[in-house]
Protein backbone atom coordinates (compact mmCIF):
# COMPACT_ATOMS: atom_id res chain seq x y z
CA UNK A 1 0.00 0.00 0.00
CA UNK A 2 1.32 3.33 -1.22
CA UNK A 3 2.86 5.30 1.73
CA UNK A 4 1.80 9.57 2.29
CA UNK A 5 5.82 10.28 1.31
CA UNK A 6 5.02 7.88 -2.09
CA UNK A 7 1.90 9.97 -2.96
CA UNK A 8 3.96 13.70 -2.39
CA UNK A 9 6.98 12.13 -4.44
CA UNK A 10 4.38 10.99 -7.20
CA UNK A 11 2.16 14.57 -7.34
CA UNK A 12 5.86 16.27 -7.73
CA UNK A 13 6.50 14.43 -10.56
CA UNK A 14 3.57 15.00 -12.15
CA UNK A 15 3.39 18.24 -11.77
CA UNK A 16 6.98 18.12 -12.90
CA UNK A 17 6.23 16.24 -16.15
CA UNK A 18 3.00 18.59 -16.78
CA UNK A 19 4.93 21.94 -16.58
CA UNK A 20 7.85 20.09 -19.30
CA UNK A 21 5.07 19.04 -21.64
CA UNK A 22 3.07 22.60 -21.55
CA UNK A 23 6.40 24.12 -22.08
CA UNK A 24 7.70 21.69 -24.95
CA UNK A 25 3.97 22.40 -26.99
CA UNK A 26 3.98 25.76 -26.54
CA UNK A 27 7.15 26.78 -28.15
CA UNK A 28 5.67 26.06 -31.56
CA UNK A 29 2.79 27.87 -31.33
CA UNK A 30 4.69 30.86 -30.32
CA UNK A 31 6.66 30.26 -33.19
CA UNK A 32 3.81 29.79 -35.28
CA UNK A 33 2.47 33.05 -34.30
CA UNK A 34 5.03 34.94 -34.88
CA UNK A 35 5.12 33.41 -38.54
CA UNK A 36 2.02 34.57 -38.98
CA UNK A 37 2.33 38.24 -37.18
CA UNK A 38 4.97 38.53 -40.19
CA UNK A 39 2.71 36.83 -42.76
CA UNK A 40 0.48 39.63 -42.49
CA UNK A 41 2.33 42.74 -42.74
CA UNK A 42 0.64 45.18 -44.85
CA UNK A 43 1.61 45.37 -48.38
CA UNK A 44 2.52 48.75 -49.72
CA UNK A 45 1.61 50.10 -53.34
CA UNK A 46 2.52 53.17 -54.96
CA UNK A 47 -0.25 54.85 -56.43
CA UNK A 48 -1.17 57.44 -58.30
CA UNK A 49 -4.14 59.56 -59.03
CA UNK A 50 -4.77 63.40 -60.02
CA UNK A 51 -6.53 64.59 -57.11
CA UNK A 52 -8.28 67.80 -57.59
CA UNK A 53 -6.17 68.79 -60.82
CA UNK A 54 -3.18 68.12 -58.87
CA UNK A 55 -1.45 65.04 -59.47
CA UNK A 56 -0.65 63.04 -56.30
CA UNK A 57 1.23 59.75 -55.48
CA UNK A 58 1.02 57.74 -52.11
CA UNK A 59 2.43 54.47 -50.88
CA UNK A 60 -0.51 52.70 -49.67
CA UNK A 61 -1.70 49.45 -47.61
CA UNK A 62 -3.47 47.72 -50.34
CA UNK A 63 -6.39 47.60 -47.96
CA UNK A 64 -6.61 51.56 -48.54
CA UNK A 65 -10.34 52.41 -49.35
CA UNK A 66 -10.03 55.69 -51.77
CA UNK A 67 -12.04 57.70 -48.55
CA UNK A 68 -9.18 57.32 -46.24
CA UNK A 69 -6.46 57.88 -48.84
CA UNK A 70 -8.03 60.91 -49.41
CA UNK A 71 -9.05 62.15 -45.55
CA UNK A 72 -5.86 60.27 -43.73
CA UNK A 73 -2.79 60.32 -46.50
CA UNK A 74 -3.97 63.76 -48.56
CA UNK A 75 -5.65 65.57 -45.30
CA UNK A 76 -9.13 66.06 -47.85
CA UNK A 77 -11.21 65.89 -44.74
CA UNK A 78 -14.18 67.35 -47.04
CA UNK A 79 -15.25 64.09 -48.11
CA UNK A 80 -16.94 62.64 -44.88
CA UNK A 81 -16.79 58.83 -43.09
CA UNK A 82 -20.35 58.41 -42.37
CA UNK A 83 -21.93 54.86 -42.19
CA UNK A 84 -18.52 53.01 -43.84
CA UNK A 85 -20.95 50.98 -45.83
CA UNK A 86 -21.61 53.07 -48.71
CA UNK A 87 -24.88 53.35 -47.37
CA UNK A 88 -25.22 57.10 -46.51
CA UNK A 89 -23.28 58.73 -49.51
CA UNK A 90 -21.47 61.52 -47.09
CA UNK A 91 -18.60 60.43 -48.89
CA UNK A 92 -19.39 60.27 -52.55
CA UNK A 93 -16.59 61.86 -55.12
CA UNK A 94 -16.88 61.67 -58.63
CA UNK A 95 -14.26 59.86 -60.41
CA UNK A 96 -13.59 59.90 -63.68
CA UNK A 97 -16.45 62.05 -64.53
CA UNK A 98 -18.72 59.49 -62.25
CA UNK A 99 -20.11 59.75 -58.72
CA UNK A 100 -19.06 56.86 -56.32
CA UNK A 101 -19.11 56.04 -52.71
CA UNK A 102 -15.20 55.94 -51.63
CA UNK A 103 -15.80 54.10 -48.84
CA UNK A 104 -16.59 51.06 -50.91
CA UNK A 105 -13.32 50.89 -53.43
CA UNK A 106 -9.58 50.41 -52.60
CA UNK A 107 -7.60 53.21 -53.55
CA UNK A 108 -5.04 51.27 -55.55
CA UNK A 109 -7.75 50.16 -57.92
CA UNK A 110 -8.05 54.30 -59.34
CA UNK A 111 -4.70 54.37 -60.83
CA UNK A 112 -4.43 57.50 -63.24
CA UNK A 113 -7.71 58.47 -62.54
CA UNK A 114 -9.02 61.86 -62.72
CA UNK A 115 -11.04 62.32 -58.85
CA UNK A 116 -13.03 65.42 -57.94
CA UNK A 117 -14.22 66.25 -54.56
CA UNK A 118 -15.73 68.67 -52.52
CA UNK A 119 -12.37 70.84 -52.30
CA UNK A 120 -12.25 70.92 -55.73
CA UNK A 121 -15.81 72.36 -56.94
CA UNK A 122 -15.37 75.45 -55.42
CA UNK A 123 -13.49 77.89 -52.55
CA UNK A 124 -14.97 79.90 -50.21
CA UNK A 125 -14.31 83.03 -52.42
CA UNK A 126 -15.47 81.26 -55.07
CA UNK A 127 -18.34 78.69 -54.68
CA UNK A 128 -19.65 76.36 -57.19
CA UNK A 129 -23.24 77.67 -58.30
CA UNK A 130 -24.54 74.51 -56.62
CA UNK A 131 -22.53 75.35 -53.24
CA UNK A 132 -24.18 78.80 -53.52
CA UNK A 133 -27.45 77.36 -53.80
CA UNK A 134 -27.60 74.93 -51.38
CA UNK A 135 -26.27 78.40 -49.40
CA UNK A 136 -29.27 80.50 -50.80
CA UNK A 137 -31.75 77.51 -49.91
CA UNK A 138 -30.49 76.85 -46.37
CA UNK A 139 -29.56 73.31 -47.66
CA UNK A 140 -26.82 72.78 -45.57
CA UNK A 141 -28.52 72.15 -42.30
CA UNK A 142 -26.10 70.33 -39.53
CA UNK A 143 -23.38 69.97 -42.86
CA UNK A 144 -22.22 66.73 -41.94
CA UNK A 145 -23.64 64.93 -45.08
CA UNK A 146 -23.24 68.13 -47.27
CA UNK A 147 -20.09 67.48 -49.21
CA UNK A 148 -21.25 64.48 -50.09
CA UNK A 149 -24.93 65.84 -51.50
CA UNK A 150 -23.48 68.85 -52.88
CA UNK A 151 -21.02 67.09 -54.66
CA UNK A 152 -23.49 63.84 -55.88
CA UNK A 153 -25.89 66.51 -56.70
CA UNK A 154 -23.51 67.82 -59.31
CA UNK A 155 -23.05 64.53 -60.90
CA UNK A 156 -26.49 63.88 -61.27
CA UNK A 157 -27.22 67.37 -63.30
CA UNK A 158 -24.59 65.96 -65.16
CA UNK A 159 -25.81 62.41 -66.08
CA UNK A 160 -28.98 64.02 -66.76
CA UNK A 161 -27.42 66.27 -69.31
CA UNK A 162 -25.62 63.58 -70.56
CA UNK A 163 -29.05 61.52 -70.71
CA UNK A 164 -28.50 58.75 -68.54
CA UNK A 165 -31.59 57.15 -67.47
CA UNK A 166 -32.94 56.62 -63.88
CA UNK A 167 -35.27 54.34 -62.45
CA UNK A 168 -37.92 56.25 -62.76
CA UNK A 169 -37.30 57.55 -66.11
CA UNK A 170 -40.25 56.82 -67.75
CA UNK A 171 -39.64 56.95 -71.49
CA UNK A 172 -36.03 55.62 -72.73
CA UNK A 173 -36.67 56.86 -75.89
CA UNK A 174 -36.12 60.80 -74.40
CA UNK A 175 -34.02 62.15 -72.81
CA UNK A 176 -34.86 62.52 -69.39
CA UNK A 177 -35.51 66.01 -67.68
CA UNK A 178 -34.36 67.28 -64.02
CA UNK A 179 -37.29 67.13 -62.68
CA UNK A 180 -38.53 66.98 -59.19
CA UNK A 181 -39.29 62.94 -60.02
CA UNK A 182 -35.79 62.40 -61.22
CA UNK A 183 -33.82 64.31 -58.79
CA UNK A 184 -35.19 63.14 -55.96
CA UNK A 185 -34.93 59.32 -57.32
CA UNK A 186 -31.35 59.98 -57.99
CA UNK A 187 -30.16 61.65 -54.66
CA UNK A 188 -31.72 58.71 -53.04
CA UNK A 189 -28.52 57.35 -52.11
CA UNK A 190 -27.44 60.51 -50.41
CA UNK A 191 -29.21 60.32 -46.59
CA UNK A 192 -29.63 64.14 -44.72
CA UNK A 193 -30.72 63.14 -41.28
CA UNK A 194 -31.34 66.98 -40.59
CA UNK A 195 -34.82 66.14 -43.52
CA UNK A 196 -33.12 69.23 -45.66
CA UNK A 197 -34.30 67.13 -48.76
CA UNK A 198 -36.57 69.53 -49.93
CA UNK A 199 -34.16 72.52 -49.95
CA UNK A 200 -31.71 70.60 -51.38
CA UNK A 201 -34.01 69.39 -54.18
CA UNK A 202 -35.13 73.42 -54.60
CA UNK A 203 -30.66 74.20 -55.16
CA UNK A 204 -30.72 71.64 -57.89
CA UNK A 205 -33.52 72.65 -59.45
CA UNK A 206 -32.59 76.70 -59.88
CA UNK A 207 -28.72 75.00 -60.84
CA UNK A 208 -30.83 73.01 -63.46
CA UNK A 209 -32.48 76.31 -64.80
CA UNK A 210 -35.96 74.98 -63.75
CA UNK A 211 -38.90 76.41 -62.25
CA UNK A 212 -38.92 74.86 -58.67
Amino acid sequence: MPTTCDFELNRRELMAGTVATVAVTSFPVSALAQANASSESPVVSKVSFTVNGERRELDLDLRTTLLDALREHLKLSGTKKGCDHGQCGACTVIVEGRRMNSCLSLAVMHEGDEITTIEGLGTPDKLHPMQDAFVKHDGYQCGYCTPGQIVSAVAVLAEVKAGIPSHVTADLSVAPEASNAELRERMSGNICRCGAYSNIAEAMTEVAGRPA
